[in-house]
């Protein structure tokens, strides 16, 4: 099972930090060339651990919302490596604010970055896919894509829009051999969420108000990027080999709960 992924091209965008790293290491791990794409120049760093660990990756440097820049990058990936087998998307921002506190830019900014990154890279990737007959893609979507915390109004908007992305290339691939699902994490442990604890609580400590949003999970705690990763990689494998257009909650049982305190 170690080398399910020998002989795949895999592509993970996002993959500098966080879950896309943790995706990215993973599917190496397991045999898969993985092509590691975002702005971030710490994806360079990434791809280098894997390589230096024995696998095989790369980072290009990309802007996921310019559909020149991305088509770019995909003749690219066919040219070079005769297509790609497997997709992680995964790139995306988090912002905050209530509708009336949200201009209309930054509503853009999050739609661009979330939605319209992941609709580019699924448009020239599940192309090459279709060609071959094959292939899966997860999406990184959000429990927020069905139950929002307050003054996040274009990020969560933002998930239900991939979640409702992914159930429709789903039927619309099936017929290609393509699988498409999503997850949706609750809180994980990654530079995003560390960021979100500055914004929220500024002068607070970093751990502390990590460790409290991990209480309002059953679990206890926020999840590891690499226990996300295991979820991607248990959907893009064969072993999903019948799961197509599902949303996996990776959420410690957050969704599960009603925030009712009984008598004690």
């Amino acid at each position: 099972m170690e080398r399910e992924f020998g002989g795949k091209v895999a592509v993970v965008t996002g993959g500098a930090k966080g879950i896309g790293a943790a995706s990215a290491r993973r599917l190496a791990a397991a045999g898969a060339t993985v092509v590691v794409l975002d702005q971030d120049q710490a994806g360079a760093k990434v791809a280098g651990e894997i390589v230096q660990a024995g696998g095989q990756s790369r980072f290009i440097s990309v802007d996921l919302r310019s559909e020149s820049a991305v088509a770019d990058v995909f003749d690219g990936i066919a040219r070079d490596m005769g297509g790609l087998d497997l997709l992680h998307c995964n790139a995306g921002i988090q912002r905050y604010g209530k509708v009336t506190e949200t201009s209309f830019a930054l509503w853009n900014e999050v739609f661009s970055a979330n939605v319209s990154s992941t609709f580019l890279t699924c448009h020239y990737a599940i192309g090459q896919m279709a060609r071959k007959k094959a292939g899966a893609v997860v999406i990184t979507a959000s429990v927020q894509a069905f139950a929002a915390q307050a003054g996040v109004v274009a990020y969560a908007a933002s998930k239900g829009a991939l979640v409702a992305l992914t159930r429709a290339l789903a039927v619309d691939h099936a017929s290609d051999g393509i699988r498409i699902n999503a997850i949706a994490p609750g809180s994980v442990d990654t530079p995003m969420l560390r960021w979100s604890a500055e914004v929220v609580a500024p002068g607070a400590d970093e751990d502390e108000v990590i460790q409290e949003w991990g209480r309002s999970h059953p679990m206890g705690r926020v999840a590891r990027p690499e226990e996300v990763a295991e979820v991607v990689a248990f959907l893009l494998s064969a072993r999903a080999s019948f799961i197509t257009g599902s949303v996996y909650r990776v959420d410690g049982g957050l969704l599960s709960q009603l925030p009712v305190r009984l008598p004690s």
